[in-house]
């Protein structure tokens, strides 16, 4: 027996990290949104453009992949982001997925618990093989951005592979 989605169904597949930074709110914020900071431990590539409400900006991920456009929904300083991108791995089968960021400041905002929660595949096995590419690219975002901010350290190109 297989399993079918009928037309009316809305469900999607979504993912949720999170993990803690020794830096203020602020300080993480600012190390997404700008884009020389984002090409240090994410889009290694290179990224253009900062991340204001509005922006349509691009990442390369030095992968062989085309560049990605990402289009920014939302930009409030040391809360939150959302993004909408079609991200590296999209197909055909799937349009542009949306991406949350939450900052929230722990340990008198010495600390930030860092939230990323991405959506909007079909709950098909395309789109689940894409939800776990990104999961597997958001978490090693969230390693390098640790270690970028945390220690000056960047990690090597392959983690982001």
């Amino acid at each position: 027996m297989s399993h079918q989605r009928s037309p009316e169904t809305t469900e999607v597949l979504s993912f949720t990290i999170s993990g803690f930074i020794t830096r203020c709110p602020v300080q993480v914020f600012e190390a997404i949104v700008d884009h020389r900071q984002l090409s240090r431990h994410f889009a290694v590539g290179g990224a253009q453009g900062r991340m204001d409400t509005g922006a349509t900006v691009t990442w390369n991920f030095d992968d062989g992949s085309e560049p990605s456009t990402v289009w920014v929904r939302e930009a409030v300083l040391a809360r939150c982001l959302i993004l909408e991108w079609a991200g590296p791995d999209a197909d055909d089968t799937n349009g542009p997925t949306t991406v949350e960021f939450v900052f929230q400041p722990a340990n008198d905002f010495t600390r930030t618990k860092l939230t990323i929660t991405e959506s909007g595949w079909a709950p098909t096995a395309a789109g689940t093989r894409s939800a776990l590419r990104e999961c597997h690219r958001w978490t090693a975002m969230l390693t390098g951005l640790k270690a970028w901010l945390e220690h000056g350290v960047v990690l090597g190109r392959d983690l982001h592979r």
